[in-house]
């Protein structure tokens, strides 16, 4: 059997904006170095937490092209390409492949589209005829589709399509994901060390960008099927990520890793800034990892 492509821990990378708020090119490759030394597996640009539907297709662009120079191969890359025309997510994944990245991950149709099995595989086998693996996204809670054991079986009928990222954050279907034997990605932040017990292919993670020596360790622990120190770490890790996970999340991750020192620059709007009381709630559940994180 060929190894998964996409193992540990996978980052899905803020977008660095400048007080403009532009793009900030040279802080994106500042923030890769620093996520490089630390240690993670892969970097998801123009992810989710990345803001990925508030950039246009030439910041998005922009934004992959130079993450696959700037990693050079030192991790592998992964381009969030989800658009609701199919067309769109083609060139996206085009522009991805092109660029160099190693994946493309894209939603299903994410707007008052189709549900059933039938419509969500043709659509993906549209994008595959790119040629680039692809990881396919269940979050139902947000898209309205959720991709089932059975919808997962078929869907890996095409060569290209690779994996499924859950962050349903329901572990019980994410189990039933993982128990068809095909390859299933967390991305469900309070479930990272269950997920992994469960089995899970690999992660891609958001709230990384926060505490990212913590999140590897806890990764690495669980590979080498270290459990007492999994557990001990998740007890640090376990109230940041269960906070990142009640709401407001793309603004807790961009305030929480400027309280770290991984400052992507100000969110771009719509976002809007934290409350006061939101960013104490984040200091305390950084606190215990504030040492380990800014450590020189």
């Amino acid at each position: 059997m060929t190894a998964f492509a996409f193992p540990g821990l996978n980052l899905a990378i803020t977008t660095p904006f400048d007080s403009n708020g532009k793009v900030d090119l040279n802080r994106l490759d500042e923030l890769v170095e620093r996520y490089l030394a630390v240690g993670v597996d892969g970097i998801v640009f123009s992810s989710g937490t990345g803001m990925h539907v508030y950039l246009t297709l030439e910041e998005s662009k922009s934004v992959i092209e130079r993450g696959v120079r700037t990693v050079a191969g030192r991790a592998k890359v992964i381009a969030q390409a989800s658009a609701l025309l199919i067309a769109d997510a083609a060139q996206r994944t085009q522009i991805a492949k092109d660029a160099g990245a190693d994946g493309v991950m894209v939603l299903p149709p994410f707007f008052e589209g189709p549900a059933d099995d039938d419509s969500i595989f043709d659509f993906y086998a549209d994008v595959a005829k790119v040629g680039l693996p692809i990881i396919g996204y269940n979050v139902p809670q947000a898209v309205g589709v959720r991709i089932t054991p059975d919808l997962l079986r078929k869907l890996c009928e095409l060569p290209e399509f690779q994996a499924v990222k859950d962050s349903s954050g329901d572990l019980v279907s994410q189990v039933s994901l993982i128990q068809t034997g095909l390859a299933v990605i967390n991305g469900a932040d309070p479930l990272v060390p269950f997920s992994q017990l469960a089995g899970c292919a690999g992660l891609i993670w958001g709230g990384a960008n926060i505490a990212p020596r913590a999140c590897v360790a806890v990764v690495k622990a669980a590979r080498e099927k270290r459990w007492d120190d999994v557990t001990a770490l998740w007890a640090q890790l376990e109230p940041l990520m269960s906070l990142l996970w009640q709401g407001d999340y793309v603004q807790s991750v961009y305030a929480g890793a400027e309280l770290t020192g991984y400052s992507p620059g100000k969110i771009r709007k719509p976002f809007r800034a934290l409350s006061a009381d939101r960013i104490q709630a984040l200091r305390k559940a950084i606190g215990p990892l504030l040492a380990q994180e800014t450590a020189k």
